[in-house]
């Protein structure tokens, strides 16, 4: 599949996983949520072993040269800027965890009083995060090595530079806390997803199935199509990754995008409207969001600009356009049916 090959082994792992993450979440968020904190805490553990490891044995000469745009062929950019905008491509998917917060703030008693200092301060300690592990990772070896060794390359990466049983540990080590991170990403998918397409039912942009909770509280119907969605992935291989991962990174910058011009919208046609959170900043932070939003979404698209996200993941965006437009017109008519009560009662019923 696009170039790589698929093995059965990878096939029943991928679906024994999806199965144990979909019946965690079936039990509730306090049950995903406490696998979440273990894995958190293997995933950062290991993280700050590795990268204090890596600075032991590393040398600022493995840094250079800062740039070298001779590395992989294709490239769109040709110098160091056009190497940082290039990360605007991709990085919104890796900071996207964020939004898991406000989607699970309903099962979480609906205090919505501090969410958006939970959301700033997540994003923040995830740059934090990342800088601090490319740095420190990137002291071990020099980079033009680096980024040819195997996947998970990190861990492949302290076999060669720690010889003996250490050099193992630290192998083994990173490899876990890498699957950790992997499955946060996972099971943070089956939480927020589901509840994504709950809200996306109770404000009928999709069938009102996916509205309905379980006696547990649970919205199932939208774990089964996250059920689903993951036993199709394994299926798939690794070669549609990069184009995944920027198609992801896309329709994050759109509801990113979508979501500051509605916020400046409603100050002006519903000035009175019932807001358990106010932004700080006001309108101008929306407007600064808007226009950074609507710049990156537009480079997003346009070849031979270090921010194109490739022609696979332009098809893919639209594709997955196409099926939204397709539902939201199926659903139009019971939409109409709603009256603005009780549509912010849906909205806001559960909010403190």
């Amino acid at each position: 599949m696009a170039g790589t090959n698929i093995y059965l082994v990878t096939i029943i792992i991928g679906t024994v996983f999806s199965i144990l993450l979909f019946l965690i979440n079936m039990r509730g968020l306090a049950a995903a949520a406490s696998v979440q904190k273990v894995l958190c805490i293997i995933l950062v553990g290991a993280a700050i072993i590795g990268a204090v490891f890596a600075t032991v044995k590393g040398n600022f000469h493995n840094l250079q040269p800062i740039y070298d745009g001779a590395v992989k062929e294709g490239l769109t950019h040709s110098n160091f800027i056009g190497g940082c905008l290039a990360i605007l491509a991709t990085a919104p998917f890796f900071l996207a965890g964020f939004e898991t917060i406000p989607q699970g703030i309903e099962e979480a008693g609906g205090d919505v009083k501090n969410v958006g200092k939970m959301v700033v301060l997540s994003v923040g300690l995830a740059c934090v995060f990342y800088s601090v592990l490319l740095f420190c990772f990137g002291l071990g070896m020099p980079w033009e090595d680096f980024h040819k060794l195997n996947s998970p390359a990190a861990a492949e990466m302290f076999k060669l530079i720690y010889s003996g049983g250490l050099g193992t540990f630290l192998y083994w080590l990173i490899t876990l806390g890498s699957i950790a991170g992997l499955f946060t990403t996972w099971n943070g998918f089956f939480m927020a997803s589901a509840s994504l397409l709950m809200a996306m039912g109770r404000a009928s942009l999709i069938p009102s199935v996916f509205a309905k909770k379980d006696k547990n509280g649970v919205p199932r119907a939208g774990l089964i199509v996250c059920l689903i969605l993951s036993l199709i992935g394994p299926f798939l291989g690794i070669g549609l990754i990069d184009a995944v991962t920027s198609f992801s990174a896309a329709a994050f910058v759109l509801s990113w995008l979508i979501t500051s011009y509605c916020l400046i919208r409603l100050r002006k046609t519903m000035p009175n409207a019932n807001r358990p959170f106010k932004i700080p900043g006001g309108l101008p932070m929306a407007w600064f969001a808007a226009i950074v939003s609507t710049v990156v979404f537009v480079l997003l698209f346009i070849p031979k600009n270090p921010v194109f996200m490739g022609s696979m993941a332009v098809w893919m965006f639209l594709g997955w356009m196409a099926v939204g437009i397709i539902l939201y017109i199926c659903n139009m008519g019971e939409r109409k049916r709603i009256d603005p009560k009780t549509r912010e009662e849906n909205l806001y019923k559960n909010a403190k």
